[in-house]
């Protein structure tokens, strides 16, 4: 039987009609069904759980989450349309000159700052509300592209995905008043209990519920791929925001957008859901081995340093800086390191002849040096796309 997920509502945009989507409110009835998904919810749960015990593998797991939510933002940002990358940021973020516009990796930067915002509040002080989603909104877009479109607040007027107009558009979300009601249900499942919907499940429902409703002029994409990490860890599913679906979603995305549809026109949540239960399987096997494999660099290059032949302790504390940094200029590593600038150059010149830093700028003057292979780890995946519809 077909299940019936919203209903569409005739509405006038200028001289044309166009059909808005309005979506029942969560869980669906009747619920989606995980039979034939217990496997994949298993392989799904084991390794968030793995995921889950990094802390116990990596010596400085905030550095961990420090990095890898930038990579996330790079990624979700590309989704949209960035062509930044992660070293784009951290020059951006060192104060130094990206190598893409700035409004690019300005947008990048929103993220990162929404993204913590948003963890942050939740361990304080505001649960994860509608509240919380347009403080982090406001901050998305509080400089850079889209900052005229109402940061923090829910639209007033009809938006669209795809195409120049709601008439021919791919998707026409709900118009404003339908919208605020559709938004009261969503806050109130947030908050529920949810026999029967597992809160891996649970998560997976709201961030299409979210997309649905589309409920901002611009950043919805990124804002939603955020929502699903926040409930994970609201939910305890996971403890630190360790978990992000945009790569997955970035290497899959004309499936993940007909899926998002077809929960929308046809009622599947269950394809949806083994869908996005193969991401969550996916995402979390590959960010532990991207830790295990950014300890084993660190412990290879530390080993190696401590046996050189100059200088070993100095270089030591150099590596230090740059497993917490992988980009910097010789000014701020004297300083960080105390040292006078010849001094310095000394251990850049040795650590460069190690193959442990790169020039990057190009230039004679004002020089950038980069850890390389911590930024290769960093990278991968983060190669840019087109603009998506």
């Amino acid at each position: 039987m077909k299940r019936v997920t919203g209903r569409f509502r005739i509405t006038r945009y200028g001289d044309e009609e166009v059909r808005a989507y309005i979506p029942n409110p969560l869980p669906p009835q009747p619920l989606a069904s995980l039979e034939g998904q217990l496997e994949r919810y298993e392989r799904a749960t084991v390794a968030l759980g793995r995921l889950d015990a990094l802390g116990l593998l990596l010596p400085d797991l905030p550095l961990f989450i420090y990095y890898y939510v930038r990579k996330e933002a790079v990624l979700s940002s590309q989704i949209e349309g960035t062509q930044s990358s992660v070293a784009d940021l951290l020059l951006f973020e060192s104060e130094q000159v990206a190598g893409v516009p700035e409004a690019d990796v300005e947008e990048v930067s929103n993220y990162v700052a929404a993204l913590f915002h948003g963890v942050e509040r939740m361990r304080h002080s505001l649960p994860l509300s509608l509240r919380l989603l347009r403080e982090m909104h406001g901050i998305l877009l509080r400089r850079g592209r889209g900052s005229e479109k109402q940061p923090g607040e829910f639209r007033t007027s009809q938006n669209w995905i795809g195409g120049t107009r709601p008439g021919n558009a791919t998707y026409v979300p709900p118009p404003p008043q339908e919208m605020l009601e559709c938004l009261d249900s969503f806050e109130r499942f947030l908050h529920a209990e949810t026999p029967g919907v597992p809160p891996l499940i649970k998560a997976a429902m709201a961030h299409v519920q979210f997309e649905s409703i589309h409920p901002f002029l611009d950043g919805n994409g990124r804002l939603g791929r955020q929502l699903i990490t926040l409930m994970l860890c609201s939910q305890n599913v996971i403890h630190e925001p360790i978990l992000y679906l945009s790569l997955f979603f970035k290497q899959n995305r004309d499936r993940y957008y007909e899926l998002l549809q077809a929960v929308r026109v046809d009622g599947d949540w269950e394809s949806w859901i083994g869908f996005y239960l193969e991401g969550i399987e996916s995402t979390a096997e590959n960010a532990y081995s991207t830790a295990r494999r950014l300890v084993a660099l660190f412990e290879a290059d530390r080993k190696r340093l401590e046996t050189h032949k100059r200088s070993s302790s100095s270089l030591l504390r150099m590596h230090e800086l740059l497993r917490q940094r992988p980009i910097w200029t010789a000014p701020k590593l004297a300083l960080a390191m105390d040292l006078s600038g010849p001094g310095v150059r000394k251990l850049i010149s040795t650590m460069i002849e190690e193959d442990l830093l790169r020039e990057i700028s190009g230039k004679e003057r004002y020089q950038v040096y980069c850890y390389q292979r911590y930024l290769d780890i960093l990278n991968e995946g983060t190669e840019p796309l087109g603009r998506a519809a």
